[in-house]
This record gives structure tokens, C-alpha cells and sequence, in this order.
């Protein structure tokens, strides 16, 4: 059995939380951005209706993470720059840290980054990791694909990563952002 967290049933426990409306927000909803002291911690996709329920409380971190989701939706920024503070192991840790370097507009497969990690044949615990990704977009999960090329899961939904990658190869018009 699975089980899905609910992205705004712990948001009591962020120092600093906000609510990004991004620019495309019917293909993508809204995002929760919720940071601790020592950096971003989360960005969850939530639908727009739940976004208006969330009580905000801005920190020096949200504002970073909003301004530089404001370029990277407005074609002006390929990958982000700010301190983050995921919870996780080591190991996805280590994982979260490889799909950072993947750039925008590429893929890599799950093979691909396990083999990069020195973990050869650590392709299944790689796909674990990158479902618990808590930074979505930051740490760019929806650039992991099959090693057939296909897509695979995206915790934001298949949608969401559809148009992520659409949106990073220029398929998407940016005057529509």
C-alpha cells in the first residue's frame, strides 16, 4: 500500500511558507514553498483551492525561492541558486545532490544517475529517492525518464512533468507563461 503525504498537513513545523502562483497555474496549480532556518525544505504542487487556505509567513528564503521560480518560469533562469534543507537520507541526499546537476532541458535515466553515484544496478533505489525528492523543480526530478526514454511516475503528477519538460525544450511558448 502506498501512502501520499498530504503537502500541507505538517506546514506548521517551516519557519518561513509561502504560496507560489506560477505563471502557467491551470497546468500546474499552485506551489507551496516551505523553508526551515537553514534553507527551502519543500515545494509541493497543491491545487489552487487549497493554496487559499494556507496561512503565509514569508522568510528570506520563500522570497529567494519565489524570485528565482518568477525567472525560471519567465525564461530567465535555468537552474536556482539557494540554500536548501531537504529531510532525507544520505543516500537520497546523494541522489537529490546528482539530479541538481542534471541541466535544463536534459534527461538522464534512473540507470544513468545510479551509475553516476558509483551505484551500478542501484536503479530502483534511485527511483525511491527521486519519489521522495521534497524540492520539486529546485532539484529537478521531472528530468528523470526510463532508460527506454519513456516517462515515468512524477510525484506532481504525470501533467506536471509533461509540461515541465515541454516547458524546458521550448515547446511551450514562454509568452503563454
Amino acid at each position: 500500500m502506498t501512502t501520499t503525504l498530504d503537502p500541507i498537513a505538517c506546514l506548521d513545523a517551516f519557519a518561513g511558507l509561502e504560496v507560489y502562483h506560477p505563471p502557467e497555474v491551470d497546468a500546474l496549480g499552485a506551489i507551496v514553498i516551505a523553508a526551515t532556518a537553514g534553507g527551502v525544505a519543500r515545494l509541493d504542487f497543491i491545487d489552487v483551492g487549497r493554496a487559499e487556505t494556507i496561512t503565509t509567513r514569508p522568510s528570506e528564503h520563500t522570497r529567494a525561492c519565489r524570485e528565482q521560480l518568477d525567472d525560471y518560469f519567465q525564461g530567465r533562469r535555468q537552474s536556482f541558486s539557494l540554500p536548501l534543507d531537504p529531510l532525507g537520507t544520505d543516500f537520497q541526499r546523494q541522489v537529490w545532490k546528482a539530479l541538481s546537476e542534471i541541466p535544463f532541458g536534459e534527461t538522464r535515466s534512473y540507470a544513468q544517475i545510479a551509475e553516476g553515484l558509483g551505484r551500478k544496478g542501484a536503479h530502483r533505489a534511485v527511483g525511491a529517492a527521486n519519489g521522495r525528492n521534497p524540492i520539486a523543480i529546485v532539484v529537478p526530478c521531472h528530468r528523470v525518464i526510463g532508460s527506454d526514454g519513456s516517462l515515468t511516475g512524477y510525484a506532481g503528477g504525470m501533467g506536471r512533468k509533461q509540461w515541465l519538460l515541454a516547458f524546458e525544450a521550448q515547446e511551450v511558448p514562454l509568452e503563454l507563461c
